[in-house]
C-alpha cells in the first residue's frame, strides 16, 4: 500500500492507493506539501525486489 500524506494551509490529508505509479502520478497534481510512503505490514507475503 502506498500513502499520500498531503499539508496544506492548516489541513492534513492522506490518501490510499494500491499502486505505486498510480500514487505517483496523483502526487504531481497535489498542492502543499507532500510524503509518499510505501507501507508494508508485518504479515504481508508479497516480496518485492528492491532498487540499489
Amino acid at each position: 500500500m502506498w500513502v499520500i500524506t498531503v499539508y496544506s494551509n492548516e489541513s492534513i490529508k492522506m490518501f490510499e492507493y494500491e499502486c505505486e505509479l498510480e500514487a505517483k502520478e496523483s502526487l504531481q497534481s497535489m498542492r502543499g506539501s507532500s510524503i509518499l510512503s510505501h507501507v508494508v505490514y508485518f504479515n504481508d507475503h508479497l516480496v518485492e525486489t528492491v532498487a540499489n
